[in-house]
C-alpha cells in the first residue's frame, strides 16, 4: 500500500485524515465536479491529492496511485486550481479597504500570513516582489503567484488576496507582470524624478525651468500660482520658485505615470490597483509636492489606487522609524488629507517594524491605507532557525558579517556591525535575541540574497537547502512567529 493510500480512503468519505509520515492540511479539503481535493506533505514536498472523477481530476497533472492522483504544486496545477476555485486567483481591491503587502521572499510565509490576517478588516497582498528581490532569491513571478495561490488553497482562505508587481520601472517587466495576472502594479518613478534640483539656487532652478516649453510653463503657472487649495482642514499654495522646483523634479515622472496608465493599466482588460511610488528619492516629498503630483494625475483623468510619498525621517529596512515623530505626524496629516481629497489610499513603504508610527497612520487615514512589508518575514524565518537550528544560524550570521559591505550596495542602512555582540559570547539559547537588536536585524536583513545564493566549492548551496528544510520541519513554529510579529503590525494599525 502506498504512502497516501489511507489518506485517499479517508477523502473518499469526505474526511481529511493524517497518517504516519503524511501531514494533511484539513482547511484545504475541497470538492468540485465529482473530485475531492486535499493538500498534504510527505517529507519536504507538498502535493495535491485528488480522488474521484470529472474535469478537475482529469486536468490536474500527476501520478495515479492507490485509487487517487498525487499532483505536484506546479505552475500548471496552480492554473487548474484557479480555474475551479476562484479564491485562489489574485484580485484587485480598490480604494475602500485597507490592504497589507506581505512580500514572501522564501515562498513559505503565506500560510502564516493568512493565519494572521484571517478575520481582520484588512486584505493581504500575498504575492509582492520587486525585480531586485527576484534576482536575489532566484525566483520568478510565476513562482511568487503560485506560492500565494497554493497558500490560499492550503488555508481555505476565501476573503481574497492580491499580487503586486512591486517597484517596477521597466516596461517589459510591467507587461510581464500584468500578463501573468498580477492585480496590482507599483510603478517606481525614481528614474524619472530629478534629484539634482533640490538644494540648487533659485537662479539655477529658474534657468532650468525657463528651458521648458512655454505652453508647459503657462499651464502650470495658470493652474497653481496665486491659487490656494483647500484639502480638508489644510491650505496648500505655491510660490514661484517652489512651483518651478516641483515641476522640474516631478514633471517627467508625471508623464511617465500617464504613459504607463494609458498603455498598460487601461488596456489590461480587468481591474488593476495602480500604485504610484515617489518614495525612492533623495529628499522627502513635502505635502505641496504630493498635492501637485496628485492634481496633475487627477486633471489627466488617471485613476490610482494609492500613492507612496517619501515621508520625513527614515524608513530603513527591518527597524522602527528614525526621526522626529512630531514632524512626521504634522506632515502625515496633510499627506493623508491629500490622498483622501483625490480618492486614493496613502501607501507606506518599507513599513516593516515601523511600530512607533502605525497608530498615527491608522488615525490620519481613518484606517484606509496600504502598507508594504517584506524582509520582516525573512527575519522571523531567521529567528525560527536561530531557535531550532543554532548551528545553521551561527554559520549564516558569520557569513553575513563577512559579506556585509557587499550587501550594503543594495540598501541604505545605518548598521553598526561593531556594536553586534560577538557570536562567541552568545549561547545557543540567546541566539534568537539577535533579532531584537537593530544592528543584527539589519545585518541579516540585507544579506538575505547573498545567504540564499551562497555556494560551497562543489557548487552546492551553503545554507539554502538546510534553511528551507529547517523551516519545513518547523512549519508550525514559523507560522506562530509570523502570527506574533505581523499581528503586532496589524494591531497597531488598528486592524
Amino acid at each position: 500500500m502506498g504512502i497516501f493510500a489511507e489518506v485517499f480512503q479517508a477523502m473518499n468519505h469526505g474526511e481529511a485524515t493524517a497518517v504516519e509520515g503524511v501531514k494533511v492540511y484539513p482547511r484545504s479539503l475541497e470538492k468540485a465536479e465529482g473530485t475531492t481535493l486535499l493538500m498534504a506533505k510527505h517529507g519536504y514536498d507538498k502535493v495535491l491529492l485528488a480522488v474521484g472523477s470529472g474535469a478537475l481530476y482529469s486536468e490536474l497533472q500527476g501520478e495515479e496511485q492507490d485509487g487517487g492522483k498525487v499532483c505536484p504544486l506546479s505552475h500548471a496545477n496552480r492554473l487548474t486550481l484557479n480555474k475551479f476555485f476562484d479564491y485562489t486567483v489574485p484580485r484587485a481591491f480598490g480604494t475602500q479597504i485597507a490592504t497589507f503587502g506581505l512580500g514572501d521572499r522564501l515562498g513559505l510565509a503565506s500560510p502564516g500570513h493568512i493565519q494572521t490576517i484571517r478575520g481582520r478588516n484588512i486584505r493581504p497582498i500575498l504575492a509582492q516582489q520587486s525585480i531586485r528581490e527576484l534576482a536575489l532569491t532566484g525566483r520568478d513571478y510565476k513562482q511568487v503567484v503560485d506560492a500565494a495561490s497554493f497558500a490560499a488553497f492550503q488555508e481555505g482562505y476565501k476573503d481574497g488576496f492580491g499580487a503586486d508587481g512591486d517597484h517596477l520601472k521597466v516596461e517589459a517587466d510591467i507587461k510581464m507582470s500584468l500578463d501573468l495576472g498580477f492585480t496590482m502594479l507599483t510603478l517606481d518613478c525614481s528614474e524619472k524624478i530629478d534629484n539634482n534640483v533640490e538644494g540648487t539656487s533659485a537662479e539655477s532652478i529658474e534657468a532650468k525651468y525657463n528651458a521648458l516649453p512655454a505652453d508647459v510653463r503657462a499651464s502650470f503657472e495658470s493652474k497653481y500660482l496665486g491659487q490656494t487649495f483647500q484639502v480638508g482642514s489644510h491650505s496648500i499654495s505655491f510660490e514661484k520658485t517652489q512651483l518651478q522646483k516641483y515641476v522640474l523634479i516631478y514633471g517627467e515622472a508625471v508623464n511617465f505615470m500617464e504613459y504607463i496608465y494609458r498603455t498598460y493599466i487601461v488596456n489590461a482588460g480587468r481591474a488593476v490597483d495602480f500604485e504610484i511610488s515617489i518614495d525612492e528619492t533623495a529628499t522627502p516629498t513635502d505635502p505641496a509636492a504630493h498635492f501637485l503630483v496628485a492634481k496633475e494625475l487627477y486633471d489627466k483623468d488617471i485613476s490610482i489606487y494609492s500613492m507612496a510619498p517619501r515621508f520625513v525621517g527614515e524608513f530603513q529596512k527591518g527597524i522602527d522609524y528614525i526621526g522626529d515623530i512630531a514632524q512626521f505626524e504634522k506632515e502625515l496629516a496633510v499627506h493623508a488629507a491629500i490622498a483622501d481629497h483625490f480618492g486614493y489610499k496613502l501607501s507606506i513603504h518599507s513599513g516593516s517594524d515601523k511600530f512607533s508610527v502605525f497608530p498615527l497612520v491608522a488615525k490620519y487615514t481613518s484606517g484606509r491605507f496600504h502598507a508594504k512589508t517584506a524582509g520582516t518575514n525573512w527575519l522571523e524565518a531567521v529567528r525560527t532557525v536561530a531557535k531550532v537550528n543554532p548551528g545553521l544560524y551561527r554559520k549564516m550570521h558569520q557569513y553575513a558579517l563577512e559579506h556585509f559591505e557587499e550587501a550594503k550596495a543594495y540598501y541604505h542602512v545605518t548598521t553598526d556591525v561593531s556594536a553586534i555582540k560577538p557570536l562567541s559570547e552568545v549561547s545557543d539559547a540567546e541566539l534568537p535575541e539577535y533579532m531584537n537588536d537593530n544592528n543584527a536585524r539589519q545585518l541579516l536583513h540585507i544579506t538575505y540574497g547573498l545567504l540564499l545564493q551562497a555556494k560551497d566549492a562543489a557548487g552546492q548551496p551553503l545554507f539554502k537547502t538546510e534553511f528551507y528544510h529547517t523551516l519545513s520541519d518547523q512549519e508550525e513554529a514559523y507560522d506562530a512567529a509570523l502570527a506574533a510579529h505581523i499581528g503586532k503590525h496589524l494591531d497597531l494599525l488598528g486592524k
